[in-house]
C-alpha cells in the first residue's frame, strides 16, 4: 500500500474476526500489516475463535455481533476454508460499516439484515500474495486503505446482487436452529434470534428440554436454561456449569423450539 498519505486517517477503528485462534503467528502478522499501513488506527480483536472452517455457522454469529460495532467500524472477517480457490475477495459496505473478507457466505446474514448494502469484488493485488494467507496479504491492506479514506479497490457488484439466488449462502435460512458457537464456559449460542421467541418456548437440545430463565441467578447451580444473550441470540447455559457437557452439544448440532 505504498504511496498512500498515511497522515489522513478516516476510519474510527479496524476490528478482526477470524477462526485463527490466539496461538501461532497469524493474528500478529495481520496486526503488523495494519500497523504499518494505517498507523494511528486502533485495531481491536473482536474474536479469533469463530467456528473453524465453518462460514455458515460464523455468518449467524458475526451478524449478531455487528449491530453493536461503532458506526465507523471497518472489520476484517476471515473464516475462509476456500482460501486460494476461485472464491472472490470482497469489500462490503452495510449500513455505513465496512467489512472485508471472502465471498463465501460469511457476510450473507449480515447483509440480509442490513437496510442498505453494497459490495465490491477486490481486484487490487499486492506484489506478494500468499495463496494461503489472504488475511495478511489482501484483506488487511484493503482494510487499511478504507481506514485512510480510499474507496474499495475493485468492481461493484450489480445493483441486484442481493436478490441473486446464486450468491453464496442464499439458501441459508434467516435464523439457524443449530449451535453456532460455544464459549470457554460451555455456554452454547444458537443461530436463533431471541426476539422471535417468548418465555413459554422450550428449546430441545439433544435429549434435554430446556426452559427459559432471564439470568443465571434465577436458577439453582447445575440447572440448564435458555435465555436471550447480550448478542440477541438464544443461548443455552448452566448456572455454574457447562451446557456443552450437560447437553452433549457441539457446533452444528441441530436444536428445536417447542
Amino acid at each position: 500500500m505504498r504511496g498512500i498519505d498515511l497522515k489522513v486517517i478516516i476510519g474510527g477503528m479496524i476490528l478482526l474476526f477470524t477462526d485463527f485462534g490466539y496461538d501461532g503467528p497469524y493474528v500478529g502478522q495481520m496486526k503488523a500489516v495494519l500497523a504499518e499501513a494505517a498507523p494511528g488506527v486502533p485495531v481491536i480483536d473482536l474474536m479469533h475463535d469463530a467456528p473453524a472452517h465453518d462460514p455458515c455457522a460464523a455468518a449467524y454469529l458475526f451478524a449478531a455481533l455487528t449491530p453493536e460495532l461503532p458506526s465507523s467500524a471497518i472489520c476484517v472477517a476471515v473464516v475462509d476454508p476456500g482460501v486460494g480457490s476461485d472464491r472472490p475477495p470482497v469489500a462490503l459496505q452495510a449500513d455505513g460499516r465496512w467489512f472485508v473478507g471472502p465471498d463465501n457466505g460469511l457476510f450473507e446474514i449480515l447483509q440480509r439484515r442490513a437496510d442498505a448494502a453494497r459490495q465490491w469484488t477486490i481486484i487490487w493485488r499486492p506484489e506478494h500474495l500468499s495463496r494461503s494467507f489472504h488475511g495478511r496479504d489482501l484483506f488487511a491492506p484493503v482494510a487499511a486503505r478504507l481506514a485512510l479514506g480510499e474507496g474499495p479497490p475493485g468492481d461493484a457488484y450489480p445493483s441486484t446482487w442481493r436478490e441473486a439466488s446464486s450468491r453464496p449462502g442464499a439458501e441459508w435460512p434467516d435464523d439457524r436452529a443449530a449451535v453456532v458457537y460455544i464459549d470457554r464456559f460451555g455456554n452454547v449460542m444458537t443461530g436463533l434470534r431471541a426476539a422471535l421467541f417468548d418465555e413459554s418456548h422450550e428449546i430441545i437440545a439433544g435429549d434435554a428440554r430446556v426452559r427459559h430463565a432471564a439470568v443465571f441467578s434465577d436458577v439453582p447451580p447445575g440447572r440448564v436454561f435458555w435465555y436471550g444473550n447480550s448478542c440477541g441470540l438464544i443461548e443455552i447455559s448452566v448456572n455454574r456449569g457447562s451446557a456443552e457437557a450437560t447437553c452433549r452439544l457441539k457446533i452444528g448440532d441441530v436444536i428445536a423450539a417447542a
